[in-house]
Formats: structure tokens, C-alpha cells, sequence
């Protein structure tokens, strides 16, 4: 490591993350590459971003062939890659319209605002939202208002008004907050941040039934579960539900910095009119050229099938692993967004697995999450669990 850059990063930026101290320079397949020449295996990606993993040759070229042609025009024009771009998400999703923005947090804040401007014309006089404790939504004022973490909120209190918190999978405490002035609920189908809690068909059928009785919207956030990582496209089409309004980034754009929100006919109707919201960089040239690459790559190479060939083969190697060591309390996830549950510290775990050459993130307090990009094969799934056999032992 090269200690005297890493200084000068750290003076030139405001100090708000604690980056490992590696400095990475490029990537190929699953794995990354530092100055030094060393490998590390990545079940970090980016976040759950690089979905198609580092080098992938169709991709590349699709954005290096756009950013000859056209960067940047602003949403007042139309440009060729719009219409591609929303088209292919709308097929994948099954939403009806496509607002594309910058990132997830991005995303949030345009759904909360669809819920509430839906609220407005219908003259419902309905304004408040009931969120889920665990739960990550982002770090905008209105998506750190719905964000379960009090850790997340306390620093830039007063929040949004309006929010109430039920906990995942209990239906009972979502009914007693339930009022005429609820406008929506939203809802991870997965919690990342939280610590890879997965919601029950149930819970997430029983949330669209209190919606459709009581005149709410129904919100789910896919920004991490989403885009084929628990092995559909997108997570709420494992439940035999449909949101009103959902929200996606991440592995969109498979590393090019992109969000969007969709919305169902009927709230796109009763929503977001001209001058309600507005993204200068939103929908772009670059990033729908890299949406609309990423979907045409997951339909012909199947990526959501292989998630959940390659995801299956993942919980039972970690099952095995837990099975040898007493610290891992417990295996939680679906497709290639899993996690184990430690007694031991999560950060001690990501500090020794990086000198070994492997890259992890931590999830909640105790938690170790694995969301590798989606074109992994077993033997990563093999190296991975080599590495932490060692590590645990």
C-alpha cells in the first residue's frame, strides 16, 4: 500500500468513509486487482453493483461507443437510448412507467413524493408513511425519514414527519399503525443494510391486501434486492405481488452510477405531473445505454436463472460451513444476497479476509453479506469458502 497516497486522498476529501487500505486498479471477471498487482476475490461488488462483474466486453464497448456519440443533453430533449432503456426495464419489471434518476437514494425520495402527490389529487388527505425497523432506504432527508436505524437519523433530527416503523414479518404491528392518513407503505423484500432479512410471502401478500382495502400505495424498495440478485429480476415477483411504486439502482446500471422508480399506470396518472420532481443527470445517454446493455446481457446469458443455480449451491456451502463453526449463529438470504449471523466481530472477520485476498462487507451490527456480482461459478463459491474456513477457524 502506498501510504502517502492514501494520505492524500484522506486530506483532499471529507472524511465521511473508512476505505480499506488497498488501492484498486482495475478488475476482471469476479475478482479485482490493486496497484501491487494483488487479486481479491469480490463478494462485495460494488455494493451489489457490478453485477456483471469487472471487463465485461459487451458492456464496455456499448458505453464507449454512446460516449462517442452523445454524454449529456438534459431530460427537456429525448435522446435514442431513452426509449431503449425504459422499454427494457419495464419489460423486466412489469411496471408500467420509468422515472430514471442517479442513484437509489435518489430513487426513494421521487417514490415518497409520488405517494404523497398521488395522496394530493386524489384530495385523500392522507401524508404518512409506515416504514420497517432494520430497514435501509438512504441518506436523503426524506429516505433517512423511512430508514429503520435510529443510528442513521439521530445527527440531522428534525426528519420528514410523518413516519411510523412496524417490524418485518408481523403483520399485526404494520395493522396498528394503519390510519386514514397513511399513504403508503414501503418495504424491503430483502433488507441489505439490515442484515439480509427476508420477508415472508405472508407478510408480503398481507401488505398488498392492507393497501387494497384501505386506499395505501404500496412501495417496495429493490435498489439492493433487486435486478435479478435473489434470482428474479426483481424480488417482489417471488411473492405473487405487484407494488404500486418500486424503486431500483445498483445492479441497473452494472457500475455505471444510475437509479430509477417505476410506478403502475394508476399512479402515474394521479402522480407526478411536469415540475414536480426533476433530475438534471437523470436518464442520460450513458446511463441508459448501460441499463439497456445490462438487461439485453441478463435475457440472452439467463442471469437471473443462474443466480438461483449458483445462490442454492452458496447457502448450502455456508450451511456446511456453519455446521463447523460455532460462531456463525445462523445462514439467512435468497439467491446471491446471503449472510451468516457471527458471535465474533464482522469487522475482524472483513479486516482478515482482505490480507487473504478476499473482499466482504458486514450487514446490521452482526452480520457478514455476500452479494458477489451475478456471474460467479462454484469454484468462487469453493475459494470463498476456503478462505473463510480459515479465517473462522
Amino acid at each position: 500500500m502506498d501510504k502517502s497516497y492514501m494520505d492524500s486522498v484522506q486530506n483532499a476529501l471529507v472524511h465521511t468513509y473508512n476505505p480499506a487500505p488497498v488501492i484498486l486498479e482495475y478488475g476482471k471477471g469476479a475478482y479485482l486487482y490493486d496497484t501491487e498487482g494483488k487479486a481479491y476475490l469480490d463478494f462485495a461488488a460494488g455494493y451489489a453493483v457490478n453485477s456483471l462483474g469487472y471487463g465485461n466486453k459487451e458492456w464496455n464497448e456499448a458505453l464507449k461507443s454512446q460516449i462517442d456519440k452523445l454524454a449529456h443533453t438534459s431530460n427537456l430533449y429525448y435522446h435514442t437510448r431513452t426509449k431503449e432503456a425504459a422499454e427494457a426495464l419495464k419489460r423486466v419489471s412489469g411496471m408500467d412507467r420509468i422515472f430514471f434518476c442517479n442513484s437509489g437514494g435518489e430513487a426513494v425520495e421521487g417514490a415518497l413524493k409520488a405517494s404523497r402527490k398521488y395522496a394530493y389529487t386524489k384530495k385523500s388527505g392522507r401524508f404518512e408513511w409506515i416504514a420497517m425497523e432494520e430497514s435501509f432506504h438512504g441518506r436523503g432527508f426524506g429516505s433517512v425519514s423511512v430508514t429503520g436505524h435510529k443510528a442513521y437519523q439521530e445527527p440531522f433530527e428534525p426528519l420528514v414527519p410523518g413516519v411510523k416503523f412496524a417490524k418485518l414479518n408481523d403483520l399485526d404491528s404494520v395493522k396498528a399503525l394503519v390510519t386514514d392518513r397513511t399513504c403508503a407503505i414501503i418495504v424491503e423484500p430483502v433488507q441489505g443494510e439490515g442484515g439480509i432479512n427476508v420477508a415472508t410471502e405472508e407478510f408480503m401478500k398481507g401488505i398488498r391486501k392492507i393497501c387494497d382495502e384501505n386506499v395505501i400505495l404500496m412501495i417496495c424498495d429493490e435498489v439492493q434486492c433487486g435486478m435479478g440478485r435473489t434470482g428474479s429480476f426483481f424480488a417482489w415477483q417471488e411473492y405473487g405481488v405487484r407494488p404500486d411504486i418500486m424503486t431500483m439502482a445498483k445492479a441497473i446500471g452494472s457500475g455505471f452510477p444510475v437509479g430509477a422508480f417505476a410506478m403502475t399506470e394508476k399512479v402515474a396518472e394521479y402522480s407526478l405531473a411536469p415540475g414536480d420532481h426533476g433530475t438534471t443527470y437523470g436518464g442520460g445517454p450513458l446511463a441508459c445505454a448501460a441499463v439497456a446493455k445490462t438487461v439485453e446481457i441478463f435475457e440472452e446469458k439467463h442471469i437471473p436463472e443462474h443466480v438461483k443455480e449458483i445462490g442454492a449451491y452458496l447457502k448450502k456451502q455456508l450451511e456446511e460451513l456453519a455446521k463447523k463453526h460455532d460462531c456463525i449463529l445462523a445462514c439467512k438470504g435468497k439467491g446471491l444476497m446471503q449472510g451468516i449471523q457471527l458471535s465474533i466481530s464482522p469487522a475482524e472477520v472483513t479486516k482478515k479476509a482482505l490480507e487473504k485476498g478476499l473482499l466482504l462487507i458486514s450487514a446490521g451490527s452482526d452480520v457478514i453479506r455476500f452479494v458477489p456480482p451475478l456471474i460467479i461459478t462454484e469454484k468462487e463459491v469453493d475459494e470463498l469458502i476456503r478462505i473463510l474456513d480459515e479465517i473462522l477457524e
